[in-house]
């Protein structure tokens, strides 16, 4: 079973330079940034120690945080929440306020350990089924020249082994932790967890290794670019269809009651 972990107490989030925008959808507050903005500020906490939030919520997320308002509560307490794929990318506009670049995290990842890569930072990889996190920390390596893994750790621990989990990714030294557990547990394992951690950010990646160790296709670029990389998904990975043939027509349903004021 992948580790989860009970919610830790909420602090405000931390105060990053200058004023930016943010947009609330269904009530998750999100960061509306560029994708050079959105890396030069996770850049900007390396050296910090303080392992800052940063979470990448896509439609599922928010139908997770709609129904549970702790979990909501888990995503405002980032200190960074990017917008990810065609459904926040369609919320933005309803709300007259368009997201500048779809920040996918399994494009965004990589480009954050390619920032890090340059700086000499390094970078942990957990979660995913025994193996996965070292044959995807090992494919980054290969794409990334300089890239520097501080290590690599499955994601199918208990819970009341998230102490030791913690304590060898602080030994390892990592400035980049990323945490492959999936929507919501991932978010709530670095939540709980994030006050004992040294590196100097956590950031969810959701399928990120599956993709990498080559355990799941990524869709062409070109499906990508269309908005369209969920019917990829849900072709590779039928189990999924409730998310996606359920979730997406839930998920528009909710914009359309929240953006005429009839809120929760």
């Amino acid at each position: 079973m992948t580790a989860g972990a009970e919610f830790g107490r909420l602090r405000e989030p931390l105060e990053w330079p200058g004023s930016d925008e943010k947009l609330d959808i269904l009530g998750v507050r999100f960061d509306r940034l560029t994708r050079e903005q959105a890396l030069a500020k996770m850049e900007s906490t390396f050296g910090s120690g303080n392992a800052w939030k940063v979470y990448i919520v896509n439609a599922h997320t928010m139908n997770l945080a709609w129904e549970d308002p702790g979990f909501r509560e888990v995503l405002n307490s980032a200190d960074l929440v990017l917008n990810d794929g065609s459904g926040a990318q369609i919320a933005s506009r309803l709300a007259g306020s368009p997201f500048p670049d779809n920040l996918v995290g399994t494009d965004l990842a990589p480009q954050l350990c390619q920032v890090g890569a340059r700086s000499g930072k390094s970078v942990f990889f957990l979660g995913g089924k025994p193996g996965v996190a070292e044959q995807a920390a090992a494919t980054l390596a290969q794409q990334i020249p300089g890239l520097r893994v501080a290590g690599a750790f499955h994601g199918y621990f208990s819970a009341s082994e998230s102490d030791l989990v913690v304590d060898r990714v602080n030994q390892s030294g990592a400035c980049i932790l990323l945490v492959a557990f999936g929507n919501p547990i991932q978010e709530k394992w670095i939540h709980a967890n994030a006050p004992f951690l040294r590196c100097d950010l956590s950031i969810g990646v959701g399928g990120l290794f599956d993709h990498l160790s080559g355990r799941l296709r990524r869709a062409p670029l070109w499906v990508r670019q269309m908005g369209s990389e969920w019917l990829f998904i849900l072709f590779w990975q039928p189990h999924k269809w409730r998310r996606y043939l359920f979730g997406n027509p839930l998920f528009l349903a909710r914009l359309m009651v929240h953006h005429f004021g009839w809120n929760r």
